[in-house]
């Protein structure tokens, strides 16, 4: 569920100690708009990740099924210990509850009759609870009402529960509420001096923390007393690391001591985390995506270790068996993204010619450009280079976004000979896809001034 556990805490069971730096092994395309919702992975590696639609994806990139969700779906999906997949979907007239088998079938839904901002969590005696307009409810496994808690304002954040079942949620009417699991009365609540945005997390020792948007982040007592509050800005849920310490941030990363509140570390992510919770892996390596569209890792003293390219990041990361790290993103377009960091062979491509920076006469390489602009004359192979060729199924060679040739098997080769426009020379760009089995997809371009010298 959203942020691995009931407590929320983002902690990994894996290792991503052996990962190679910052490598991009598929990136497979929803064609829908805008992946907020993050991700979870089953007890088969089954990836689940909702935009628009909910998505269960291969660790190799490729998809199982696709499931209708009506509009909008940015829930983060939960999973119970039968494998039934929960997840929300809002806006207008479209506001369920899905319970859905692991084969992609529905099992039920439940109409909330309101909004829904938040993901589900699910109790040890397989309750659901998620927040819904301004409301808190709980549902039964078979989707009945257990019961519906009413708060002052709308429900943003994802409920967590504590050990004895206590369900914490944070509201926008500046309260964080602890509710009783079997009748969702209240238990107390605690005032913070603005919205509650975001979900809580619970440490070990039973000690909540929540952000309000009054930039600070919060450490309660089970009793609903505050221990402390740390400045730490106002953006993502919190998180716990292996040993702990609390993760939590807006323009920057926080790293803040859970005995006493103090600051341990600040990391300038150069990018807003909104949205971009972060991932603790076992091995201590902190994991979050950025507004600014970076995927960062973060070594446990406050160190970058690297970061990537991703697009636009509004989501949490979730970490497989293999140590595989998993987020998702949106391009300037807002379609949405899931993309895998780590082990194994990758699904892309690398255009091997033309190369940045030559010339190219009538098909020949002709050495460095002076200017630094890759030029063609007459005629150019485009060649590419495809790892896990086996899987592809087409590879797709365009010229300013028009599809010019497509093919199945390798080489995977076009030759470029042609005149693109009336006037020459001309910049155009070159953009090479590869479309694999299953939806993974990958895009490489280059930018080049073409002259072509004969007539069409």
């Amino acid at each position: 569920m959203y942020c691995h556990d009931t407590h929320h805490t983002g902690r990994s069971p894996y290792s991503t100690a052996d990962n190679p730096p910052g490598i991009l092994k598929w990136i497979f395309e929803t064609h829908h708009f805008s992946l907020y919702g993050s991700t979870v992975i089953d007890s088969d590696g089954i990836i689940y990740t909702a935009a628009n639609d909910l998505y269960a994806i291969y660790p190799n990139g490729t998809m199982k099924w696709q499931f209708a969700l009506d509009l909008r779906g940015d829930s983060c999906p939960a999973i119970d210990s039968n494998g039934t997949i929960y997840v929300a979907s809002a806006y207008g007239d479209h506001n369920y509850i899905y319970a859905l088998y692991p084969n992609g079938s529905m099992k039920w839904r439940y109409y909330t009759g309101n909004d829904i901002f938040s993901s589900p969590a699910i109790g040890s005696d397989g309750t659901i609870y998620c927040g819904c307009g301004q409301s808190i409810l709980a549902l039964f496994p078979n989707g009945t009402l257990r019961w519906q808690h009413s708060t002052n304002h709308v429900v943003y954040s994802s409920p967590a529960i504590g050990d004895d079942g206590t369900v914490y949620c944070g509201c926008h009417d500046t309260y964080l509420y602890a509710l009783y699991p079997n009748n969702g009365t209240v238990k107390w609540m605690f005032k913070t001096g603005d919205w509650i945005r975001v979900s809580p997390c619970i440490a070990d020792d039973g000690t909540i923390y929540c952000v309000s948007t009054d930039g600070y982040l919060y450490a309660i007592r089970e009793n609903g007393t505050m221990k402390w509050r740390t400045w730490v800005e106002a953006g993502t849920s919190p998180t716990i690391g292996q040993d702990g310490t609390i993760y939590a941030g807006w323009s920057q990363l926080y790293a803040v001591n859970p005995v006493n509140g103090s600051v341990k570390w600040i990391f300038n992510s150069s990018g807003a985390i909104q949205g971009g919770t972060p991932c603790n892996s076992l091995d201590g390596t902190i994991y979050f995506g950025t507004i600014s569209g970076y995927l960062i890792a973060v070594n446990p003293n406050g160190t970058e270790q690297w970061r990537a390219p991703i697009g636009q990041c509004e989501s949490a990361p979730a970490i497989g068996e293999d140590g595989t790290i998993y987020i998702g993103s949106m391009d300037g377009n807002g379609y949405g993204y899931l993309n895998a960091f780590g082990p194994g062979e990758p699904k892309k491509i690398e255009i091997q010619q033309p190369e940045p920076g030559k010339l190219y006469l009538f098909g020949l390489g002709m050495g460095n450009t002076l200017s630094g602009n890759t030029v063609i004359i007459g005629s150019v192979k485009v060649k590419v280079h495809a790892y896990s060729w086996n899987e592809i199924e087409s590879v797709h060679f365009y010229i300013d976004g028009a599809d010019q040739y497509n093919i199945t098997i390798p080489p995977f080769e076009w030759n470029m000979n042609q005149r693109y426009g009336k006037l020459f020379p001309l910049r155009h760009t070159i953009t090479v896809t590869a479309f694999y089995k299953g939806g993974c997809e990958w895009s490489e371009s280059i930018d080049v001034m073409y002259f072509h010298l004969l007539k069409n």
